[in-house]
């Protein structure tokens, strides 16, 4: 049967709860281990709570959290999705310590409807600014890099060079020019991926002779995205919030939202990193989506939640499944 923490069988991925302090653990983790890192770090004085006060300005929480995306950028493999939560007031400064080590896609805004209560019950005749009724999801993936290393790499292992490969691409393509696009695989100037079709040349190309070369598949090399018009395409979402129950988590996501965020950017089996598990609402997400899932939760009471959680939602996944 299913065993807290260890969930097996058909259909049915694994996770844990790691109770600890994310960046220790995060430290200790291999490289290139994850699909996709979806988390929601503190937001720096937006709650009450100790651990959202623990910096004494918005530089050294800055500084911190920097520290935690040098570490996303090891452990996410170079196909991977970064998706991080943030307040509007430090989305923007959140986004270019992130811009500093990925490629920032989009900052999705979620607008939280209907915001009716507070908004409604605030003073507005003292407000100096819009109320805010929305947060943050700074998406972002690998530079290029390692994928063209990757390219560049096998290149080399098979004996070629960028001159050979382009050559012998002009007497398919009838193309004049020396390099043509068989220069963006491999160079950093102007790279991009080859296609599906002039991936599976490259590969004949280089094993012609004999060898093992270019032998990840091409969708692995993609970073997965799929959306549809069924389920929020855009930028703007509108996802409603978990509405207040006892015991809830000050900062607890829709696992709605969650389940879209892993839908839309892993595969099933893939490996979902939350370092700021809360309640775990990413580890349901991903149980319910045949995901596999880290958390990472520094409070010991709010870990053992989470796993209580994970483990009912991933008992009850086995149990349709039997």
């Amino acid at each position: 049967r299913p065993r807290d923490g260890s969930i097996k069988g058909e259909g049915v991925s694994t996770w844990e709860v790691i109770h600890g302090d994310c960046l220790e653990v995060l430290r200790g983790m291999p490289d290139a281990s994850v699909d996709a890192v979806a988390t929601d770090p503190p937001y720096f004085r937006v709650k009450s709570e100790a651990w959202d006060r623990q910096w004494g300005h918005d530089g050294a929480y800055l500084d911190w959290l920097s520290s935690i995306i040098d570490e996303w950028w090891r452990v996410l493999r170079s196909n991977g999705s970064v998706y991080c939560f943030a307040s509007p007031q430090m989305a923007a400064r959140v986004e270019v310590r992130i811009g500093q080590r990925f490629n920032v896609l989009n900052t999705i805004t979620w607008q939280k409807p209907p915001y009716s209560t507070k908004a409604e019950m605030c003073d507005k005749s003292t407000m100096r600014g819009f109320f805010p009724a929305s947060e943050r999801i700074i998406f972002a993936e690998h530079y290029f890099e390692p994928l063209r290393l990757y390219l560049a790499s096998e290149r080399d292992r098979a004996g070629w060079t960028t001159r050979r490969v382009a050559e012998e691409y002009q007497k398919v393509t009838g193309s004049r020019t020396v390099t043509g696009m068989a220069g963006h695989w491999f160079e950093r100037v102007q790279w991009a991926l080859p296609t599906a079709a002039n991936y599976q040349w490259l590969r004949q190309l280089f094993n012609q002779s004999g060898g093992d070369y270019l032998r990840r598949e091409y969708e692995d090399l993609r970073r997965p995205f799929a959306v549809t018009p069924d389920v929020p395409y855009t930028d703007v979402w509108t996802f409603k919030t978990v509405q207040a129950y006892k015991g809830k988590h000050p900062c607890e996501k829709p696992v709605d939202m969650m389940e879209h965020i892993i839908r839309t950017s892993t595969k099933p089996g893939a490996v979902v990193l939350d370092c700021f598990a809360g309640s775990g609402s990413t580890g349901v997400a991903c149980a319910r989506n045949d995901r596999s899932f880290i958390g990472i939760e520094k409070d010991e009471s709010w870990a053992d939640y989470a796993r209580r959680r994970i483990a009912e939602a991933a008992n009850h996944l086995y149990a349709e499944a039997k």
